[in-house]
């Protein structure tokens, strides 16, 4: 295999999409070629599992499928895949939790499409390794809020967020996994692009246009108004300009011949709308050529509508994103979910978990431009610039589909148990079929962030008990579809 990524190694670029289909008898539906043949694998991580260091796990903000240790024999497929959990649990305020990267064992045999799973045992997930993420200098992260002050740009790195410990701030959201086994890695706070070595350590960050960094008073404010244990709220508690807090590049993706990575903004900048969950719609896609590892440079930059919807007081609501996958440079999957609804949470009925087939080869080209700065908004109150075509997207999956999940025991709504979904959908990652008979077939593995959500939690050196008894699994989904014209190299 040529390549090795977030997605699998695929060839060339999709076709434009167009509407979505009805759905055929056997329950698939197609988007153009592109055919969703449903869920045929669930799998789960037990919410008390802890990590090589003696902390609860943390699931899934980012995931990797290795794709060269990926095997099929006798209906069973054999791999590895890498699962990167955020800040650490978090629901009082941040902690001084350190960034790291799991590696999950993976036995997958998958049920036939429309056939009944009950026992959500399709996917059997095994801790095998974790690796925490240092500096440049090799020294711990933190999941801690940063300061208003920042580590001034030296060597080669600009200026980064810092805590009050003085330690480098991560909220870590996707992973890119390299051949040599370096790593990508977004960032919320920031919003960044870290690029780390195999082994963990910092090598190179990529700062996104001015219009993406957060400012407050005329000056870069990491914070996103989650401060720590004695650290005070930042002032003001929102930015100025740039994204909002806690809506970072919450998606990031290699293109699947290694040539460019591209990254997605949770929801719209502060000045294009993303002061409201009923303006923000307008988020932007930064398009980065990798040909150099160690220096990205911005090479097309767009605007990608997100979806909308009303939620149960019919209030018009922005669903942001939460991962995608690189189809081309100029087309890939989009996950994006409302909030505060599911397992662990008071609200049981998510409006909207879908993915989407995003197409970005008629919009409008804004990188480099007068969008780029913090002071010319390409959508100022929500409202898109006249001069800007965005790019288009249509529905490929319904991840709340109950007709999907009842299969295999689970489901959106109520009763808010433990089959119901979580809130938080915000990793996915490709790997093939292997079967010569189906070229252009591929397992679409979906994971949760599970937010640490445990009634025996333990981290930072101390216990924990999640709220209202909330015990929520690592799970996956996985779904098989199938995308033509892609072929594995």
């Amino acid at each position: 295999m040529k390549h090795l990524y977030r997605t699998a190694s695929l060839g060339v670029a999709l076709a434009v999409f167009t509407a979505l289909t009805p759905a055929l008898a056997d329950g698939t539906a197609t988007v153009g070629g592109l055919v969703n043949r449903g869920l045929v694998g669930v799998g789960r991580i037990p919410a008390a599992q802890r990590d090589k260091f003696g902390e609860t796990f943390g699931s899934g903000s980012g995931m990797a499928i290795d794709t060269t240790s990926w095997t099929h024999d006798a209906g069973t497929y054999k791999g590895s895949l890498w699962l990167l959990p955020d800040r650490g649990y978090n629901v009082a305020g941040t902690t001084d939790y350190r960034a790291r990267v799991n590696t999950i064992g993976i036995e997958f045999t998958p049920a036939a499409p429309g056939a009944v799973g009950q026992e959500q045992t399709e996917v059997k997930a095994t801790l095998a390794d974790t690796m925490l993420l240092t500096d440049d200098k090799g020294a711990d992260t933190t999941g801690l809020d940063p300061l208003s002050d920042v580590r001034a740009a030296a060597g080669g790195m600009p200026m980064l967020p810092v805590a009050n410990n003085g330690k480098f701030a991560l909220d870590d959201e996707a992973i890119v996994r390299l051949p040599d086994g370096s790593m990508f890695i977004s960032d919320e706070y920031g919003p960044n692009i870290y690029r780390f070595s195999a082994q963990g350590r910092l090598l190179s960050a990529t700062q996104p246009p001015a219009a993406l960094v957060p400012m407050r008073k005329g000056a870069p404010n990491f914070s996103s108004d989650n401060p720590g244990p004695g650290a005070s709220e930042p002032d003001p508690k929102d930015p100025d300009t740039g994204r909002q807090n806690n809506q970072g590049l919450e998606g990031m993706a290699m293109t699947p011949d290694g040539k460019f990575l591209i990254a997605v903004l949770q929801s719209a900048t502060r000045q294009d709308g993303g002061d409201s969950p009923a303006t923000r719609q307008n988020t932007r896609v930064l398009v980065y050529d990798a040909s150099d590892l160690a220096h990205l440079k911005l090479a097309h930059e767009y605007v990608v509508p997100l979806p909308v919807f009303k939620d149960a007081k019919g209030k018009t609501k922005i669903a942001a994103q939460s991962e995608i996958v690189a189809l081309s440079d100029t087309s890939f999957l989009m996950l994006a979910r409302d909030s505060g609804n599911g397992q662990g949470l008071k609200g049981d009925t998510s409006l909207l978990r879908q993915i989407f087939v995003v197409d970005v080869s008629t919009a409008t080209d804004i990188a480099g431009g007068a969008f780029d700065a913090a002071d010319k908004p390409v959508a100022p109150k929500g409202v898109l610039d006249p001069s800007v075509t965005p790019a288009r997207l249509t529905p490929f999956i319904d991840i709340n589909d109950n007709a999907q999940l009842n299969r295999f025991g689970l489901h959106n709504g109520a009763p808010n148990d433990h089959n119901n979904l979580s809130e938080k959908w915000e990793a996915m990652s490709l790997a093939s079929v292997l079967d010569p008979k189906l070229p252009d077939d591929y397992f679409l593995f979906v994971a949760n962030d599970n937010d640490f959500l445990a009634q025996d939690g333990f981290q930072v050196g101390a216990p924990y008990k999640a709220d209202d008894g909330a015990n929520v699994d690592t799970m996956f989904l996985v779904y098989q579809v199938t995308l033509p014209g892609l072929a594995k190299k």
